[in-house]
């Protein structure tokens, strides 16, 4: 009889990009469309000054991932993405990177994009 030894603490070399499978529908959805115009489309709601922001292509990437995929709360998709790796790479998040906060949204709706036809 065969036990498992632990093997959580092993160092791995690895790409992301190896990680998620060809046919996934989010590598077809990167592949087809350059989010790159949602940086004109916000520039005009954000500042030049104060504290760095997340980067709006990251927020719109989530919140379509939350859509595709039926997740319909915010704290539930910040979960979701932490431990998903197709989303991470989707969104270009490496493992170690920080998933933006919940809150983040909340607080853009209700400061940001207060009064704007931004979406």
């Amino acid at each position: 009889m065969t036990e498992q030894k632990s093997r959580q603490n092993r160092m791995l070399c690895v790409l992301m990009e190896d990680l998620v499978p060809k046919g996934h529908f989010l590598r077809k959805l990167y592949t087809t469309i350059d989010f790159s115009f949602i940086y004109e489309i916000m520039r005009p709601v954000y500042s030049d000054i104060g504290r760095p922001s997340v980067d709006p292509v990251i927020l719109v990437k989530m919140l379509l991932i939350g859509y595709l995929y039926g997740i319909d709360s915010e704290r539930k998709l910040e979960e979701e993405i932490t431990v998903n790796i197709a989303y991470r790479w989707f969104l270009g998040l490496d493992l170690e990177d920080k998933v933006p906060d919940h809150s983040v949204f909340s607080q853009n709706r209700k400061c940001r994009f207060k009064d704007t036809e931004v979406f």
